[in-house]
């Protein structure tokens, strides 16, 4: 009972309201000045006044909504980890969002890659671009539509049982944050290293501004949710709820699938990841009818 209360007590401490509304304002904050260092470097790189080693991102003073996005993404992974706790509907949902602004935050990434001098689709950047934009769209109906059945769930009443299953889940997704921020910060010190000091990576995962952090972060998580799934067999022996676990589980692999990837691929495999998530929650939520 005292481990139930210090974990009550710290959860409250580091996602409370008051912690939450200061990191999105200094998350704003940080977007804004991001996006200026970044339309100050295009403006370096363009006019020769400093070479980097990977530029990609320099070519389009367009390129530089990549930064506040990615920055973005850091606090909306933060509030999926406060989320984590209430329930695996919950959580999936925001990691659909994540990986919908992930998607997006691509697409300012590939403006600058676009040849509008040849036929559009003789040119592979100018389809991973269209893949993309038609993902997103694809994405965000998915998304509400989650959403849309997800609210239709029939709210439980909060027993002994189901609430020591919570404080569980929120020692998890305390042990999640301190081992998430060591994973940025490794990940970021080694783009750094690469873009600015043109140290080459004896992997290749750091070489793909896309895919740099998220490889992990999405390894973690399905390890997390498979951690959890195993405790709710404690708690729980209803078979539908189980299933419906195990599938969004299956539609977190699938977006970790989609990092090893390019293109029409790529795009595929995170929507199916959704839709196969959207048929798990609405088989579910008829089963429950029973």
């Amino acid at each position: 009972m005292k481990i139930l209360k210090i974990t009550e007590g710290l959860f409250e401490k580091v996602f409370s309201e008051k912690n939450r509304n200061k990191i999105e304002k200094l998350t704003l904050k940080l977007a804004i000045v991001g996006f200026i260092i970044h339309l100050g470097l295009t403006f370096l790189y363009n006019y020769g006044f400093y070479e980097f080693s990977n530029n990609e991102l320099l070519k389009n003073p367009i390129s530089s909504v990549y930064t506040p996005f990615s920055i973005i993404l850091m606090y909306e992974i933060y509030l999926l980890i406060f989320f984590l706790p209430r329930s695996f509907t919950t959580s999936v949902s925001k990691q659909f969002q994540i990986i919908s602004l992930i998607l997006i935050r691509r697409i300012f990434g590939d403006i600058s890659k676009i040849d509008l001098d040849i036929n559009w689709f003789k040119s592979q950047e100018n389809l991973n671009l269209t893949y993309n934009l038609l993902g997103v769209l694809l994405l965000y109906f998915l998304i509400y539509k989650f959403d849309e059945i997800a609210r239709k769930r029939v709210k439980q009443k909060i027993s002994p049982t189901i609430k020591r299953f919570i404080t569980s889940k929120k020692i998890i997704s305390l042990t999640l944050l301190p081992i998430l921020v060591v994973m940025f910060v490794h990940s970021f010190l080694n783009w750094l290293l690469i873009t600015f000091f043109k140290y080459q990576a004896s992997s290749a995962e750091f070489i793909d501004v896309n895919t740099i952090f998220y490889n992990e972060f999405f390894t973690l998580l399905i390890l997390a949710d498979a951690f959890i799934l195993l405790i709710s067999f404690r708690y729980t022996e209803r078979y539908s709820q189980l299933i419906r676990n195990t599938g969004f589980i299956i539609s977190t692999i699938l977006i970790r699938l989609s990092f090893g990837t390019t293109g029409l691929t790529n795009v595929a495999l995170i929507i199916s990841s959704v839709l196969f998530g959207l048929l798990i929650l609405r088989i579910y939520n008829e089963y429950e009818k029973i």
